[in-house]
């Protein structure tokens, strides 16, 4: 009876625990992490009596959870993908709405510059027209302006979630740190702490909607979490940090440093998935190329119109005044050279753009070893080639001897150890404005005209000149026309010699003039032609006067039968007031290809217009942004996918557990029948006793 009645106690007990457990399942059903929890049951060891081994009942000897550690581990990884990506899509579809926009986008105010420009062709004259060129070039700069604004609102933003990211991270980093030693202490005896690794599984699985770990499990059942590289964010109990603080090399780019005791060490280019991961993917791949890109643009843009203008006339008959501000202005140049870390020297530096067409969208790095200088291109890593001229200022090329399109001077000495980052186009788009406020400034004139002599025989008539290109050797430089030397060219002559069938240059010509004929490609030879044909007449107009040197390349053709001695007159075009022919060109700009394709491009093309330069970056983010949609149903797919393998086995079953509460109902009132026919049975026994 005593043994009847030890069973009777052994089910009572287990079926106690069981109904425990299972009301612990069901009260913590919607426990983020919980995993659903099962008793162990064996029987006890039996009794050998005469008859046999009789039984004396069963003991439960764990109660365990219904885990697999491979599945959690799939959950954190695809958790830390999907958060990835998630971030990435948020920040890049702000960006695609933003280029590609009809209100935000660069395409509709470029089209209505060359629009306006254009008109103002039809009436060079006609100052309202002017006018409104003056102020579709404002609206342009203006939309440059405010893009740029909203991008680097965008890079602030980012700057403050990665420290958002980084504190919760931190405080995770230490939620598991102490689970770590709670775990550790309960788990001493042997038995797991069930709801402590519970709660544990879930703070890592948060960490990783932050950013991608690796967990390494102990001997002590702890976890040791890494990150990166293999910085141990967890071991055991100690817990290092991360912090979100301004980069050395820019301070509006935050980077993300690892802190452990006393040392720091920035991890940005090691971190990976979560949130911060899609952060610094998206800021790295994204934001940095496309800020470059609309810079570039905005330089090229300033710097064709700027040349094209001052290649002509105004009203006044003086060579047109810029419409933007001056891609070189000082103001800029010293803004695209940024000395990086603790540079000993400090030194600072000024850059100038050379040639806009040489421009790519990448930034630089420059190194000072105490001897020489290295560079390198940081878009693919290229090594460049550092020439250092006679006046200190520094040029670059590539392996290949192409010129990047800008070059550097120091202001003084640097000292061995010295870095500087090179941001050729980087805030282009915030420095471009429009700076002309007199419409009559407008060069829409070319600078020359020509005509035919009235006494000429023949029929040979000639085309207006168009000048072609011009050099500077003024001293100071006149960095662009001089209206002196424009104005020199007075009735400078060219005449048809039929004994060589050739134009020859007409003597005497004015005071300080050189004139020589060339052929296309720009060599001296004379200007042989064949009458009743079109013949292009290519010459050189070097001057001279007042300390002011330039030469001028100028270009025209012929037709028609000159007879011998016929004169031609290239003169300068005083009072051209209703010629357009460089308005005409400052239209053709729209079409000219002015922005190079960056080297490591897989295009062919040896440039772009500016349409087609803006459509590419609006292209390539648009192709992007498809792809993190793609990604975002992609990974959330496999996310569901795998939570649910997890919960199909983790998970609680309110069903389930019902039927399991019945189950052990019955279980706990058999047992304690069991017990009260023990007691029912000793009582008869004592009772025959007395």
């Amino acid at each position: 009876m005593a043994d009847l009645l030890n069973i009777g106690m052994s089910g009572l007990h287990a079926a106690k625990t069981k109904l425990s457990v299972t009301g612990h399942n069901i009260t913590n059903v919607k426990t983020p992490g919980y995993t659903r929890q099962d008793t162990v049951q064996t029987a006890r060891s039996p009794q050998f009596t005469g008859a046999g081994y009789i039984g004396t009942g069963t003991s439960l000897v764990d109660v365990r959870r219904s885990y697999d550690e491979f599945l959690t581990t799939q959950v954190r990884s695809s958790t830390s993908l999907n958060s990835d990506v998630l971030a990435y899509k948020s920040q890049i579809d702000q960006l695609d709405g933003l280029l590609a926009g009809t209100s935000t986008g660069i395409n509709p105010s470029l089209e209505a510059l060359f629009s306006a420009t254009q008109a103002a062709a039809e009436d060079p004259s006609n100052i309202p027209a002017r006018q409104l060129v003056i102020a579709e070039a404002e609206g342009l700069a203006r939309r440059f302006n405010n893009l740029y604004d909203n991008i680097n609102t965008q890079n602030s933003s980012i700057n403050k979630q990665l420290v958002t990211s980084t504190e919760q991270i931190n405080r995770l980093a230490q939620t598991i740190g102490g689970l770590n030693d709670a775990i550790a202490s309960a788990g001493s005896n042997g038995s797991q702490p069930n709801d402590l690794l519970d709660a544990r599984d879930e703070a890592v699985r948060q960490l990783s909607t932050y950013v991608g770990v690796n967990v390494v499990v102990q001997d002590n059942n702890t976890f040791n979490v890494s990150l990166g590289s293999g910085q141990p964010l967890v071991v055991g109990n100690t817990v290092n940090q991360l912090q979100a603080v301004p980069g050395q090399g820019d301070p509006n780019t935050f980077e993300v440093e690892f802190v452990s005791g006393g040392s720091r060490q920035t991890i940005t280019s090691n971190l990976s998935g979560g949130e911060v991961g899609g952060l610094l993917r998206y800021r790295e791949d994204v934001l940095k190329p496309s800020v470059n890109a609309l810079g570039r643009l905005a330089i090229s843009i300033s710097d064709e119109v700027n040349s094209q203008l001052g290649q002509g006339l105004d009203l006044k008959g003086q060579v047109g005044s810029g419409l933007f501000k001056d891609i070189n202005d000082s103001s800029l140049t010293g803004l695209r050279v940024r000395p990086v870390g603790t540079n000993g020297s400090n030194v600072s530096g000024d850059m100038k753009i050379t040639d806009t067409k040489l421009l790519t969208t990448s930034d630089y790095r420059l190194d000072f070893d105490g001897t020489n200088y290295s560079a390198r291109r940081l878009s693919d890593g290229a090594e460049m080639t550092v020439t250092q001229g006679a006046d200190g200022e520094l040029s670059f090329a590539d392996s290949s001897g192409r010129d990047q399109g800008f070059s550097v001077k120091l202001s003084g000495a640097p000292i061995a150890g010295d870095r500087f980052v090179l941001e050729p186009t980087r805030r282009g788009a915030a420095g471009i404005s429009a700076e002309l406020k007199q419409p009559e400034q407008l060069g829409f004139a070319a600078p020359f005209k020509g005509e035919a002599d009235l006494q000429n025989k023949g029929t040979g008539k000639i085309t207006q000149p168009s000048l072609e290109g011009f050099t500077d050797a003024s001293t100071p430089a006149q960095n662009g026309l001089s209206n002196e030397a424009l104005q020199a060219v007075k009735n400078v002559g060219v005449r048809f010699d039929a004994a060589s069938n050739a134009m020859i240059v007409d003597t005497p010509l004015p005071a300080g003039v050189t004139v020589t004929m060339l052929t296309a490609d720009g060599q001296t030879v004379p200007g042989g032609i064949t009458p009743g044909q079109s013949n292009q007449l290519k010459y050189s107009i070097e001057v001279n006067v007042g300390g002011v040197q330039q030469s001028f390349t100028v270009s025209q053709s012929i037709s028609g039968r000159p007879e011998n001695g016929d004169k031609f007159s290239v003169d300068f075009n005083q009072n051209g007031v209703s010629d357009n022919r460089n308005a005409l060109k400052l239209v053709d700009l729209q079409n000219k290809q002015s922005i190079a394709v960056d080297p490591n491009s897989s295009s062919s093309s040896n440039g772009m217009s500016f349409n087609n330069g803006y459509g590419d970056m609006v292209e390539r983010v648009g192709t992007l942004t498809a792809q993190a949609r793609r990604d975002d149903v992609a990974t959330g797919a496999i996310l569901k996918q795998t939570t649910d393998s997890r919960n199909s086995l983790s998970a609680v079953s309110l069903d389930e557990e019902a039927a399991n509460l019945i189950q052990f109902e019955q279980y706990y009132n058999a047992s304690a029948q069991v017990i009260q026919v023990a007691r029912t049975l000793f009582d008869t026994l004592i009772s025959t006793l007395r």
